[in-house]
């Protein structure tokens, strides 16, 4: 056991009740006055477990009570029993309302009820630690789920303040508060999840789950499995139930990212659930009903995959509800220098020994001025490379490693960069489709309508 602190100003006291706890195996510290107790609080602190205390301290009782407080304000958790001449009950009643946990007379009979009082306080104290311990522990979980709740902000914040990011989020703001479906377009590594998580937290779902599936991971059974969930023996290896995707969202939200990947007969299957909110489980005999909106994400050609009966034209319409198109970092060039930043902080954080690092403004000029065929994602890579390979805290332009010959936008003025760079992709993807401009538009991976607003606003030639 941790200390006991005995405090009387009576010395013949004070020694009996030293020697008699010393004997019995317990470490004693004795102090005659209130003021050399609080000394040895103060001091000693979480080592002393217990406090046996006179009531009648010096003058009179309130001595006794004006410490016992004192000793409650600096550790609240220390038990006190407190000791009383014959007849004073009343003010050790006074003195348990103060927080003691017990009294005791100075009788013939003290040393026997002292050792039982001290076995309950000792019980006493391993639950007032217990309680602690669980509180610390829960303290540091909540400071965790904080942190990772930060990481998980982290993720599925958008960077940007340019005019075509703005119009996006505008528009996924809009439609947010509506239960209807979404379909999010727009190129690889432009950031299609994270606007289908923006819409999610701003709407009256936003409590809810948020569930992400890529449909390109998946194929076949596999897939009908991963969305429906599937019955204990539904198939090798189904050793339980599980749920799927569309189970797990009830409530909330669920993200269907690469839905161009999947077959027609699985985009039947999804149709229904989408329409009627049921659906039942691989082998399973019970139709379960489901409270949730869905949110699809492309960078397909889906008209051009309609005309080609590969995708469910009622599907798209009941998907398409409201779309949003996501822009390319080519169009929103002057976010790089923000996302930049940001993507630095995130690895930071993620791994401390890269410390702070910074591009210098050539470095950050050529990275505005890449065209990034592979958008936000390839900018978040590119700036994690960098920021793990580079020892100094300085990234210069020269050892980007970009591929010039691929990203590099001409021009003297940015619009001027940003319309050549999108004239060459029209004009290569039509050479490269043999002119053919709905081959062109799956080349590039944007709508019909989309090439044919670039082409004329380009006035491109020999398309067919």
């Amino acid at each position: 056991m941790e200390k006991i602190l005995v405090v009387d100003d009576q010395v013949d006291v004070l020694e009996y009740l030293s020697d008699l706890l010393g004997q019995s195996g317990y470490k004693v510290t004795a102090c005659g006055n209130a003021a050399s107790a609080l000394c040895v609080i103060e001091k000693e602190g979480q080592e002393i477990g217990l406090a046996i205390v006179d009531l009648d301290l010096g003058c009179g009782s309130d001595d006794g009570l004006k410490l016992l407080s004192e000793i409650k304000a600096r550790q609240s958790d220390l038990p006190v029993i407190i000791l009383t001449a014959q007849g004073g009950t009343r003010a050790a009643v006074q003195a348990m309302k103060l927080g003691a946990v017990d009294f005791l007379e100075k009788d013939t009979y003290l040393l026997t009820n002292l050792t039982a009082r001290m076995k309950k306080a000792t019980e006493f104290l391993k639950i007032i630690r217990e309680n602690r311990r669980l509180l610390e522990e829960t303290e540091t979980l909540r400071h965790q789920a904080e942190y990772y709740k930060g990481l998980v902000g982290l993720k599925r914040r958008i960077v940007g303040k340019s005019a075509a990011l703005h119009k996006c989020l505008r528009e996924a703001e809009a439609v947010a508060p509506a239960p209807r479906p979404v379909l999010i377009r727009g190129e690889r590594g432009t950031g299609k999840e994270l606007v289908a998580a923006y819409i999610h937290e701003k709407s009256p779902r936003a409590k809810g789950p948020f569930i992400a599936v890529n449909c390109a991971a998946f194929s076949g059974n596999l897939l009908e499995s991963e969305m429906f969930g599937h019955e204990k023996g539904a198939f090798t290896g189904a050793a339980g139930r599980k749920p799927g995707r569309f189970e797990l969202a009830d409530g909330g939200t669920l993200f269907l990212d690469e839905i161009g990947n999947m077959s027609t007969d699985f985009q039947d299957m999804i149709l229904r659930v989408i329409e009627y909110q049921r659906f039942e489980r691989v082998q399973g005999t019970e139709t379960l009903e489901v409270d949730m909106r869905v949110i699809a994400a492309t960078n397909a050609d889906v008209e051009g995959m309609m005309e080609r009966g590969e995708f469910r034209r009622d599907l798209y319409d009941r998907l398409a509800f409201k779309e949003v198109f996501v822009p390319p970092l080519r169009e929103r060039a002057e976010d790089v220098g923000a996302l930049v930043e940001y993507f630095l902080e995130e690895i930071r954080l993620e791994v401390p020994s890269v410390g702070r690092k910074a591009f210098t403004g050539a470095a950050l000029e050529r990275l505005a001025g890449f065209s990034w065929p592979g958008n936000v994602r390839q900018l978040r890579n590119t700036v994690e490379r960098l920021a793990l390979e580079t020892g100094g805290p300085t990234i210069e332009a020269d050892g980007l490693g970009l591929d010039e010959s691929a990203g590099a936008i001409v021009g003297k003025t940015f619009e001027e960069r940003v319309a050549n760079f999108e004239k060459s992709l029209i004009e290569h993807a039509l050479a490269s489709g043999g002119g053919n401009q709905h081959s062109a538009a799956a080349i590039l991976g944007i709508t019909y309508d989309q090439f044919r607003h670039y082409y004329r606003k380009f006035s491109v030639k020999n398309a067919k």
